[in-house]
């Protein structure tokens, strides 16, 4: 298994972006992506740093792997 890297916010939501998710609003600190026939959509923080295990579970919730993810980066 790949190890996560140190991503912002603005980061994530590129590479997410690039699995076809869409950026549609900003909620105050959060980002919120949205993808055509996915049950969920991701919230985002847009901090310097993403937590390591809130970005895992933002890859689980879009269905991803972390290699996945990681090729993308």
């Amino acid at each position: 298994m790949a190890q996560l890297p140190v991503l912002s916010g603005e980061e994530v939501v590129k590479i997410f972006g690039r699995f076809g998710w869409v950026f549609v609003r900003q909620s105050g600190s959060h980002m919120v992506m949205v993808k055509d026939g996915a049950m969920a959509s991701l919230s985002i923080p847009k901090h310097r740093e993403v937590a390591k295990g809130t970005l895992r579970s933002l890859i689980r919730s879009a269905n991803l792997t972390i290699d996945e993810f990681v090729k993308k980066v």
